[in-house]
């Protein structure tokens, strides 16, 4: 009798799969902020045809403080949509952050920059905060839960200005050396936005290099696949809303820096912006895929339209038509990137068999 043999079907190993998925993943991610950047640099160009003064110093530097509090904002915001979570307080927080430390330099002007900041930053942690326990231990979604937050926190901030009798702080009211900070140069870049380019730096070498920030895209990517794994799902949610909160609370202190007259209107809207901004960066708002580097070019590209379509004759309304279109084209080119990742994985895995 011949024994016969029979070649075991070649299954690839889960990892090697994992790994092929996260390279492919990472090129497109590329591909889409290197989209990003050349959008970013024709809408530039086709603004110096109409005006050739529209890259002059002071226009350069009017852009970066511009751009500034959004860059901070939407790599804050970042984070949290990668779990596949959305922070919609990020305006009340700035608000409320920026009268805050209004306040204490109004009150207390020997104290210095780095204190008001910290404390600024300390707000918008604890309002994070607050955002998060809802969040990842109550498990009530985010949305609307920020949404509550949103209503809630302005409301704080309006009764506070109420009550204390300060309902706008004016230049008059900080000290020389918190406005010299809103206006400080290094090598004619304005401090700010040196500022919220380190911000990006941090959290995107964090989201890149550490394990704690690579958790986050296995959160957004498959919750209960990252939960079965072992990591920390709750923990990492909390910590990416206290960090965003800390960011927004930041993105405040430079509002009160750079504009410095307050009132409890401050940041009204701009949490869609935010949003915005990190969606048209390349951060799919399912979680999962982006980085700090797009969410920074889409703020950059949102802030360049703003100040792009005077230059070019067109009405501002424009701007939100182009934000909305850019929105739709965005998700839309996530759900085509998204399903061609996976297309292209099933045909390596049924080759590798």
């Amino acid at each position: 009798m011949t024994a016969t043999t029979t070649t075991p079907t070649r299954t690839p190993p889960p990892e090697r799969s994992g790994r092929r998925g996260a390279a492919l993943l990472q090129r497109l991610v590329v591909v889409r902020e290197l989209g990003i950047l050349a959008a970013l640099v024709l809408l530039i160009g086709i603004t110096l045809i109409a005006n050739p003064r529209f890259l002059s110093g002071q226009n350069v530097r009017d852009l970066m403080l511009s751009a500034a509090i959004l860059v901070v904002l939407a790599a804050g915001q970042t984070m949290v949509i990668i779990t596949r979570n959305v922070d919609l307080s990020v305006g009340s927080v700035l608000g409320l952050s920026a009268y805050a430390t209004g306040t204490l330099l109004a009150n207390m002007p020997g104290t210095p920059v780095v204190v008001a900041v910290l404390a600024g930053m300390a707000v918008g942690a604890l309002c994070g905060l607050l955002n998060g326990v809802i969040v990842a231990v109550a498990k009530v979604p985010s949305l609307v839960v920020t949404l509550g937050t949103l209503y809630a926190i302005r409301g704080l901030d309006s009764l506070w200005g109420s009550t204390s009798g300060r309902l706008q702080i004016n230049a008059t009211d900080l000290p020389t050396g918190f406005k010299d900070f809103g206006g400080a140069r290094v090598l004619g870049i304005p401090v700010l936005f040196l500022v919220a380019i380190a911000v990006v730096v941090v959290v995107g070498i964090h989201l890149r290099s550490y394990r704690s920030g690579r958790e986050l895209f296995g959160i957004g990517s498959a919750p209960e696949a990252a939960r079965l794994s072992g990591i920390p799902v709750g923990r990492r949610v909390l910590v990416a809303f206290v960090v965003n909160g800390a960011l927004a609370g930041l993105a405040g202190v430079l509002y009160a820096a750079r504009f410095q007259t307050l009132d409890t209107t401050a940041g009204t809207g701009l949490e869609l912006n935010v949003v915005a901004a990190a969606v048209v960066g390349g951060v799919a708002i399912a979680g999962g895929t982006g980085s700090a580097w797009g969410a920074a070019l889409g703020a950059l590209l949102l802030t360049t339209i703003g100040t792009s379509l005077p230059q070019l004759g067109l009405d501002p309304f424009w701007r939100d038509a182009a934000v909305g279109a850019l929105i739709i084209a965005a998700i839309a080119l996530d759900k085509s990137l998204t399903d061609r990742l996976a297309a292209r994985l099933r045909g390596r895995n049924l080759r590798g068999r």
